[in-house]
């Protein structure tokens, strides 16, 4: 397992490696648990598109999660569909990190392309990790025991928008009323701290004033994704990132309309933010 580092933040490409290497060795799924926690992403190119063989790795390192909002395979349950065309673009454009609307949001999540634009439609990563480290003594202080609110209803606002939006997303809705979590998260695995909240399901800091807790927010979201804070990637069919919800956020590049984009995605089951 070779490993070539994709920035000077975060993120590095696997070579050598495949799905199925880490689908039936022990010493290889540890390898890479330990890689994706130091590197936050990482990237593996030409990989077997089947979503069972998906499914078979993604579980490697947890709990397969269920997102009603999503359609899934109709080989597995388990591996959700994101797909945009020109009849139906996609709507999620703001950096975040995935289902934070959760008490306990996923840690990973497993992310392959199977149909790409010609050109456009790469995703972003930031290090949320570096974004903290990177703050002075005296605001990673303050900041130090601040909580925020996470809203499913912020973050899908588009979707119940729509028409008989409310009703298809009644059950995500009652089964997820807002959550509080730290503004600064600490990692379980690497015991690293990482600014925690971001623009899409992030709606306030609960202990600050409304005005203090828009601007503070706002600065902080900005300071996760300075560029050098960032890595790019750019697809091809068969290629898989697999992140670190605990400590990344992401965003898509929606700049292929009307070109077809089809993905299929995993969400790994994680733990209550401290």
């Amino acid at each position: 397992m070779k490993v070539i580092p994709a920035s000077g933040s975060l993120g590095a490409y696997l070579e050598g490696v495949q799905l199925h290497d880490i689908i039936v060795s022990e010493s290889a799924a540890s390898e890479f648990r330990q890689v994706l926690v130091e590197k936050e992403v990482l990237f593996m190119r030409g990989q077997d598109q089947d979503p069972l063989i998906l499914a078979k790795f993604a579980r490697r390192f947890g709990a397969v999660l269920d997102h009603e909002a999503y359609i899934k395979t109709s080989e597995t349950e388990e591996v959700q569909i994101l797909e945009s065309t020109a009849e139906k673009p996609s709507k999620i454009e703001k950096w975040h990190s995935d289902m934070t609307f959760m008490k306990s949001p996923p840690n990973f999540t497993v992310l392959q392309a199977r149909v790409v634009p010609a050109y456009g439609g790469d995703t972003l990563w930031a290090s949320a990790t570096l974004a903290f480290k990177n703050l002075s003594s005296a605001m990673r202080e303050f900041l130090s025991g601040l909580t925020a609110e996470h809203d499913f209803r912020k973050g899908f606002e588009e979707s119940l928008a729509e028409p008989g939006g409310e009703d298809r997303l009644k059950g995500l809705l009652a089964n997820h009323p807002p959550v509080t979590h730290p503004l600064i998260r600490t990692h379980p695995e690497s015991g690293r701290k990482a600014l925690f909240l971001n623009s899409l399901f992030t709606t306030r800091i609960v202990e600050l004033e409304k005005t203090e807790s828009e601007v503070l927010l706002e600065h902080l979201a900005a300071r996760i994704v300075k560029e050098e804070n960032t890595v790019r990637l750019c697809w091809e069919p068969g290629t898989v990132a697999m992140w670190d919800n605990r400590s990344t956020q992401h965003k898509p590049v929606n700049d292929f309309f009307p070109m077809h984009r089809l993905m299929q995605r995993i969400t790994l089951a994680g733990e209550v933010p401290y």
